[in-house]
């Protein structure tokens, strides 16, 4: 139990809430302003439903709620969500400080790399935290993750139940979006990971420069000193710039040009496997993985690095490597006997296609296979990237099948026109289709044996989200069941 002073009285208070439709009795409520949303619109709600104080960022609404509630608690704040991360630590008893937190971010690349990085900490009997797009693990419990990165009300908790259940470490994936909302504020980040960064999200933040300034908050520190240690990308440009200015952290870098600490040499890859010489500055290992591709290379040298930097010895993490589990959604093979390979990932990006693609050419080349792609592009999210896309899809494909995604509010049809035109510049034949489940039918029972069929976009999500609201949609399922028939 914590006590919030107001002008009035000190009023004692036993949880707190952002959302009102989550008050109990005896609650605070912090009305916060939004994006999109205004929480101060709903404090009506939240004190019929027994909030006993409110905290606001808005000094009209502070002084309506003392001439009209007076026997209620009101602070006024400037920063709705610093002070909801500051009231939520107090009341949790600020477990963040009992979790070593490594904090990863990046455009692609962030999933895989906090479930290695997790995997390779549980291996040598660490009890952790993880909280990303895909799953939260509670010290070995799996829960589904509405967010990628949640409030900082609900990461404490969840940080609170994993110092209960024995937790040590902490792994967070850190989107742009949370680190300039100050989701993350307070947060004391010893070891922070920059994956890379390419076009994204400018439907938020509006330039490449905005988007980067998000991201390099992390390495600043949100409310916090900078991270102890600073593990980069420099094969990537933004990568660099992080590295020229992380001046108060240990700097760590990696990448495969050559200019990384942590590098890769000796590397071959085939579906399923990955082998590569991890070369480092504190000597070398042999690392062996399922996962396949550049792309989980460079996620395998961040969490090593990462690893490494949270006490773990070279022989320890290439073990670690060598037993990891397969990432929901991520190059995920559909089992199959058809003699083609089927695979699930969440690109969505064109740098994320791209690489896909890239990667499928590869390991179609001895076998001269054909690479199927299919792919469509998010409703309400920035148009500029759909026709790079569909370049990207048409560039790298031999056959490019063009459906919907999560339209939300828009026309799936108008969405589709415009990453059609991408693919058009290619000259790349292409089958339009908006019903995505038709669509990963006809890719699908076009492949023959030797080519790859890639389903991008959507990865491990379970829902397509349409006009009319989400419904149930599972690229894996429906896949699976095509290549069921053909059997």
């Amino acid at each position: 139990m914590v006590t919030i002073k107001s002008a009035e009285a000190a009023t004692a208070i036993r949880g707190v809430q952002y959302d009102s439709r989550r008050i109990g009795p005896g609650d605070l409520f912090v009305a916060m302003r939004g994006g999109s949303n205004d929480g101060n619109r709903f404090i009506e709600n939240a004190l019929a439903k027994g909030a006993v104080a409110v905290v606001t960022d808005s000094s009209e609404t502070y002084e309506r709620l003392r001439r009209e509630h007076g026997s209620a608690g009101a602070a006024l704040v400037e920063q709705g969500r610093r002070a909801l991360a500051e009231a939520a630590a107090a009341l949790f008893h600020h477990p963040q400080q009992h979790l070593a937190l490594s904090g990863v971010t990046g455009t692609n690349g962030k999933t895989t790399t906090a479930f290695l990085l997790e995997a390779m900490l549980r291996s040598v009997g660490r009890q952790c935290v993880l909280i990303g797009t895909i799953e939260t693990h509670i010290a070995g419990q799996v829960r589904e993750s509405p967010h990628t990165t949640p409030e900082s009300r609900d990461v404490l908790e969840l940080f609170s139940e994993g110092v209960e259940a024995g937790a040590t470490e902490a792994v967070m994936e850190m989107s742009s979006h949370a680190l300039d909302q100050e989701r993350v504020w307070g947060l004391p980040v010893d070891v922070a990971i920059f994956t890379n960064l390419t076009q994204d999200h400018l439907d938020y933040h509006g330039t490449m420069e905005n988007y980067f300034a998000a991201k390099m908050r992390l390495f600043e520190g949100v409310g916090t000193p900078p991270p102890r240690v600073a593990v980069v990308n420099v094969d990537d440009p933004y990568g660099k710039r992080i590295a020229d200015t992380a001046d108060r952290s240990q700097l760590v870098r990696y990448g495969l040009s050559g200019d990384g600490d942590y590098c890769a040499e000796q590397i071959t890859m085939r579906a399923g496997e990955t082998r590569f010489r991890l070369k480092t500055p504190h000597g070398s290992a042999d690392v062996r993985s399922p996962l396949t591709g550049r792309m989980n290379i460079y996620n395998l040298l961040a969490a090593a690095a990462a690893a490494h930097a949270r006490g773990l010895t070279l022989d320890q993490i290439a073990a670690a490597a060598e037993s990891g589990a397969q990432v929901p959604g991520r190059f995920e093979v559909v089992p199959s006997k058809s003699g083609f390979t089927v695979v699930v990932d969440y690109a969505h990006t064109d740098d994320a296609l791209r690489n896909l693609i890239a990667l499928a050419r590869e390991l179609v080349h001895d076998r001269g296979g054909r690479v199927v792609t299919l792919f469509g592009c998010g409703g309400d999210r920035d148009r500029t990237k759909r026709p790079r896309m569909g370049r990207a899809a048409g560039e790298g494909s031999d056959l490019v099948v063009l459906t919907s995604d999560n339209p939300r509010s828009e026309e799936p049809s108008a969405i589709i026109a415009e990453a059609l035109t991408g693919v058009q510049q290619t000259g790349t034949q292409c089958i339009v289709e908006e019903d995505r489940a038709h669509a990963i039918e006809i890719a699908v029972r076009s492949a023959r044996a030797g080519d790859i069929v890639l389903i991008a976009g959507k990865g491990h999500e379970k829902v397509q989200v349409l006009r009319t609201g989400p419904v149930p949609f599972d690229d894996v399922a429906v896949a699976g069941r095509v290549l069921k028939g053909m059997e």
